[in-house]
């Protein structure tokens, strides 16, 4: 194999885990992968993609879910001139049993290349490279497992969200039961595409923001707290006591300035005003801060990667909801901004780029929500620019 690929044996040489290397190691034992690795090595040396657009496949009942993948040179790799991915809704957080995993695993190895991705960046489980005739058992076989499609095209997207409250102390809201609740409620929206473009909800159960929702998703939930901070200034002493320089690594750091180090009393002053909720001081004190007691989530909009216009963070759209089951709140939000998208954009034009286009104003306007200070666009409008 490694006589037949020289420049992608170069990817196996520097100091991280390549995925060369896996892809040989699934080729001795599957025709679609060994081809696989002669697409790649035939683009590198020919320096253009040898995969082509075109093609539509699906599965019954569902207009997304599986990603047409075609070669543009079949004759030369029979084996991969289809390569279909197939994304795989995914448990709410990530949570798998070993022996689902190994059932997915055994599915795909049946009906397609074996190999996977876990996870794509929408957080489907991703399965890699299977042909047109395998996409139909193959969707019947997951789903007597127990699995379903996951969202592709314009429709919406596989919802994600970090662990939550399953391992995680700072969640401020139950992620888990808050994805799986609005993947039951929205099916529709994600298996059958009709909008303008693709639409993508990301939960985070705090500002820590583990699944970079602020910069990947249209609706962006990021717990936060509406009371104060928690100080155990008993534990901040023992921090100071223990050689931490509080001034230095936490005070001096607090964007807001909000915090000041009272020397003289050794205590650590809060002027809870002018908290931004950062989540900075947290993280370097987890023993001595915590968040607040009255935990929900801050709501934004307008997360993406350039595509039509540049990239976008995601900014304010309400600074402060309750997260609780039926989360009629954010389901009825949700349904307004679809029905004002869907109305106004236009084709691949994400929700962004539209608020962009015809203006903030008139989307609040339309919405029934009052304009407020929080609602920052600028200077966090591009993930690339750092300061």
């Amino acid at each position: 194999m490694d006589e037949d690929t020289p420049l992608l044996d170069e990817l196996e040489k520097g100091p991280w885990p390549s995925y060369v290397k896996e892809i040989k190691r699934m080729a001795k034992k599957n025709k679609a992968a060994k081809d696989l690795l002669g697409i790649q090595e035939l683009s590198y040396k020919d320096r253009v993609t040898h995969w082509k657009h075109g093609g539509i496949v699906g599965v019954t009942g569902y207009g997304s879910g599986v990603i047409g993948r075609y070669c543009d040179v079949p004759e030369k790799f029979p084996d991969a001139a289809a390569f279909h991915t197939m994304r795989v809704n995914h448990p709410a957080g990530w949570f798998y049993s070993t022996k689902s995993l190994r059932q997915l695993c055994d599915i795909w190895e049946q009906y397609g290349s074996g190999m996977t991705n876990m996870h794509g960046s929408t957080g489907d489980a991703i399965l890699l490279g299977t042909t047109t005739d395998n996409l139909q058992p193959c969707f019947d076989s997951l789903t007597e497992a127990g699995f379903d499609l996951g969202g592709s095209g314009s429709a919406l997207r596989t919802i994600a969200g970090c662990v939550g409250q399953a391992r995680c102390e700072w969640s401020n809201f139950d992620t888990l039961k808050l994805v799986y609740d609005l993947t039951m409620e929205f099916q529709d929206e994600i298996h059958r595409p009709r909008w303008p473009y693709k639409f993508k909800i990301k939960a985070s159960g705090c500002p820590n923001d583990c699944v970079a929702a602020i910069a990947r998703a249209d609706f962006t939930i990021i717990g936060t707290w509406r009371d104060t901070l928690r100080i155990d200034q008993n534990a901040v002493r023992n921090y100071v006591d223990n050689g931490f320089d509080i001034k230095t690594l936490v005070v001096d750091r607090c964007p807001s300035e909000a915090l000041e180090w009272d020397e003289k009393n050794k205590e650590l002053k809060l002027q809870a005003d002018d908290c931004v909720r950062c989540m900075h001081c947290i993280n370097k004190m987890t023993k001595a801060i915590r968040p607040g007691v009255e935990g929900g989530a801050t709501i934004l909009i307008g997360g993406k990667a350039p595509i039509i216009k540049g990239a976008y963070l995601s900014w304010v759209l309400v600074p402060f909801m309750k997260i609780e089951p039926p989360y009629d709140e954010i389901k009825d939000l949700l349904r307004k901004i679809w029905d004002w998208w869907d109305e106004n954009g236009r084709t691949r034009e994400r929700l962004a780029e539209l608020i962009e286009r015809i203006g903030l104003k008139n989307f609040l306007k339309e919405m029934g929500i009052p304009p407020v200070p929080q609602m920052v666009y600028k200077p966090r409008a591009n993930p690339y620019v750092y300061f």
